[in-house]
């Protein structure tokens, strides 16, 4: 990820002779002024000027140190990785290393970039780390899937993660008011039920019907009103234990929730921006380098007192432009550490509040059936007096009842005599 230092010899009193290196091999300086070399071809990098033999370093009894190690592919120093085609320096191995491998010799660097950026946000190489410890690892939490942006199915844009819990947080909002209403069409077709049954109860159809018959059938009659009753409560229940909670529950969710994202995408902003200044520095630092190289040049054809205090004013820009980078990068790793932190914390009270919401309606459901159960139990209630009146339906008694209302006389006729 970072820039390629300028190319120059070597300063006065360091190397007392123009630099001679093999085939494959530069020189470069990097922005404190110390030399170091780079194999071109196998990218391998060492601080000791490399012998024209192959694989033999040019002192062998001279002490190795190692480069400083890269965080999110830049110096700890605040000097940027070596170029973007290689990022972290390869370090060269002679044969006279071999039984020293772990003296002094430089660390070896992954010839691959270790982190990737997406929109601003740097994340481990899946080739360096592809299994990240999970911050949860035994469930599937919001605060370990949702880093990464996705593209958009309905565009050809990308909707950031944290997006994706809110629009989960508000979809399940809203099927919990469409869950309301729903519950308050079941409550208006119980009172339209209610009020039919009452309506149907004060029929007068068939009320002469007499005896025990008569009155199991007024007593069917008598059933409808005490079921409308039923049906009047069971809707009033459903409507202050089951309807109101459903649609009274997390009433100022929709503005917690611009909040959050509010707050998540000043957060993110202010990543951007810095990623932004990176990438200027960067940019600042590659011009400095390239101006040191060029005043470098202008030395090795013409020596002269004021081309070398332009060398040291370059390098000294140079120095300059590489703090500037490292300062860059600090602020960056802060601006994600709190973007980080902030999102944890925010994805983990949404999967709270999502909890909450699942436990919140199926409790009220439960009680929706319960309500329905002790309903159904009403209803039974209702018409047990009818089945008590139809089972003492008896034909013979409604006559004799009949007969002794009705009776025009007992005595039969006879005959007439002549």
């Amino acid at each position: 990820m970072g820039t390629k230092p300028g190319m120059v010899p070597p300063p006065p009193g360091e190397e007392s002779q123009t630099v001679i290196l093999p085939p494959g091999w530069q020189s470069y300086l990097s922005p404190q002024g110390r030399r170091y070399y780079v194999n071109t071809t196998t990218n391998e990098t060492t601080w000791e000027r490399p012998s024209s033999s192959p694989g033999i370093p040019a002192s062998p009894g001279s002490h190795r140190s190692s480069l400083p190690p890269t965080v999110n592919g830049y110096h700890a120093s605040g000097t940027p990785a070596h170029p973007p085609e290689t990022a972290h320096m390869s370090v060269r191995k002679s044969t006279g290393d071999s039984q020293n491998l772990g003296s002094s010799s430089p660390s070896k660097k992954q010839s691959k970039e270790n982190t990737i950026t997406i929109n601003c946000v740097t994340f481990p190489h899946p080739d360096t780390m592809p299994e990240q410890q999970l911050l949860k690892p035994t469930e599937w939490s919001y605060c370990d899937y949702f880093w990464a942006d996705k593209k958009d199915p309905q565009g050809n844009g990308t909707v950031a993660g944290f997006e994706l819990l809110l629009q989960k947080q508000l979809k399940g909002k809203q099927m919990q008011k469409e869950m309301s209403e729903f519950i308050r069409e079941r409550i208006k077709i119980e009172e339209d039920y209610a009020k039919n049954l009452a309506k149907l109860s004060q029929n007068s159809l068939a009320s002469q019907e007499e005896g025990s018959l008569g009155e199991a059938w007024a007593q069917v009659k008598k059933s409808l009103a005490d079921e409308a009753e039923v049906h009047l409560k069971f809707s009033a229940k459903l409507h202050s234990e089951v309807e109101k909670p459903l649609m009274n529950f997390r009433e100022n969710f929709k503005k917690d929730m611009k909040k959050c994202d509010h707050h998540i995408a000043d957060l993110r902003k202010q990543l951007a921006s810095r990623y932004a200044s990176v990438e200027k520095a960067r940019k600042a630092l590659t011009e400095r380098q390239r101006d040191l190289e060029m005043k470098t040049q202008q030395l090795e054809i013409k020596l002269s007192n004021k081309t070398e205090e332009d060398i040291k004013k370059a390098r000294r820009k140079s120095t300059q432009a590489g703090d500037d980078l490292m300062r860059c990068v600090d602020l960056y790793n802060q601006a994600q550490s709190k973007w980080f932190e902030e999102m944890v914390t925010t994805t983990l009270e949404l999967e709270r509040l999502e909890v909450e919401r699942v436990e919140m309606i199926r409790q009220h459901l439960c009680q929706y059936t319960q309500l329905r159960h002790e309903t159904d139990m009403f209803n039974q209630s209702t018409v047990e007096p009818v089945d008590q009146l139809l089972r003492k339906v008896d034909p013979a008694k409604d006559r004799e009842l009949w007969v002794r209302e009705h009776k025009t006389g007992n005595i039969r006729p006879v005959d007439m005599e002549i």
